[in-house]
């Protein structure tokens, strides 16, 4: 899948107007139906378009390339497909078929849930639901009420309708600011059991390679490739403002064009190793996952590694290149400024940010 320059122009176009409301336009959305973007994980039975893992991040990148927060919203929406194998295949109908299909929600368990007759009833509070506004079906994790003393409590995710939750409009991000990341609530919904089940649980229902893919590999994946995405634009614009000073910057100070130019192309250099070695790394765990049918753990961890280092690296690109670019780049409607601010919001997610020392070599 192939994203047109008429994409590109139309994204970029509206994507100031994007900042400045919370959200994408109906436009963009519409964009986003027509090639299926929220389905890229999903079943072709279901009307999905049941990319490989490599293919899709190879679209979150030139998504997020194009806009920070198209790409996030593109990576969070389709990623409510790696579900379907956990659920049952009626209710996957229900959930996923409709071409306008669209799930929000938040992994953190940060709800509760009661058991009752038939399923259960469901309170809570979960931040961070990227797309919220037009989700046709949230998904949220609670902890199963149960004994007191019980220090590891069930965890299970609950599928809940839009009507019946409340979005709280709260995402007051310095970047990605129209992904609509907002905080939803329920209290005391109830849930029957069809409508519940484990992402951790066996591939049950629907058996594409995929949904055997390691799920904390899988969304450390989607976010590195967000990231690299988001950096090559900043990389972009950074040469652009390059081209557009050349003349005055060369006249008013010598010494300033070749070396911002050095350190521009230092960046390139630096995110172009990093994202070969990503890709690397996951399309060698792809092809081992395809003929054996799982990961181990040690290339479970070479490729949660390798996303730590490659978000590092991102961020490492864009801290190393913006304080060189003039004062044009810290206005807020300058594209630079908004691709800087994107990466270090989608760089600040906990499932990329190494809790250790990562050196990064240009």
């Amino acid at each position: 899948m192939h994203l047109s320059d008429k994409t590109v122009k139309a994204v970029r176009e509206q994507s100031r107007q994007m900042e400045q409301i919370g959200n994408v336009t109906p436009r963009i959305l519409k964009i986003m139906y027509d090639y299926n973007l929220f389905k890229l994980f999903v079943p072709r039975e279901l009307g999905g378009e049941m990319l490989p893992l490599p293919d899709a991040l190879r679209v979150f990148e030139q998504a997020s390339w194009i806009d920070g927060s198209f790409g996030w919203l593109t990576d969070i929406g389709s990623g409510g497909g790696y579900f379907v194998s956990s659920i049952l295949p009626s209710v996957c109908q229900e959930t996923f078929s409709d071409k306008k299909a669209v799930v929000a929600g938040s992994g953190a368990p940060s709800g509760t849930a009661k058991r009752v007759d038939g399923g259960y009833l469901v309170s809570g509070r979960w931040k961070y639901c990227s797309g919220s506004p037009y989700a046709t079906v949230f998904t949220v994790n609670c902890q199963i009420e149960g004994d007191a003393r019980d220090s590891n409590p069930e965890v299970r995710s609950f599928i809940l309708p839009p009507d019946r939750v409340k979005v709280i409009e709260d995402w007051n991000a310095f970047g990605l600011k129209a992904t609509a990341s907002h905080s939803i609530a329920v209290d005391d919904v109830f849930v029957p059991d069809e409508r519940t089940f484990n992402v951790f649980d066996d591939c049950v229902y629907w058996h594409d390679p995929l949904y055997r893919y390691p799920f904390l590999q899988f969304s450390q994946t989607s976010f590195a490739a967000v990231c690299i995405g988001i950096c090559r634009h900043f990389l972009d614009e950074a040469k652009l403002i390059l081209k557009q000073n050349k003349g005055v910057w060369e006249t008013s100070s010598p010494n300033r064009y070749p070396y911002v130019q050095r350190k521009v192309e230092g960046a390139e250099r630096t995110l172009q190793q990093a994202t070969e070695n990503f890709y690397r790394a996951v399309d060698e765990s792809w092809d081992t996952l395809v003929r054996h049918s799982d990961l181990s753990e040690q290339v479970q961890e070479q490729v949660s590694y390798v996303c730590h280092a490659t978000s590092r690296a991102a961020l490492s690109c864009a801290q190393s290149v913006f304080p060189y670019l003039g004062i044009s780049a810290i206005m807020e409607d300058a594209p630079v400024n908004r691709a800087y601010r994107d990466l270090h919001t989608a760089c600040q997610h906990t499932m990329i940010v190494p809790f250790y020392e990562i050196e990064v070599k240009s």
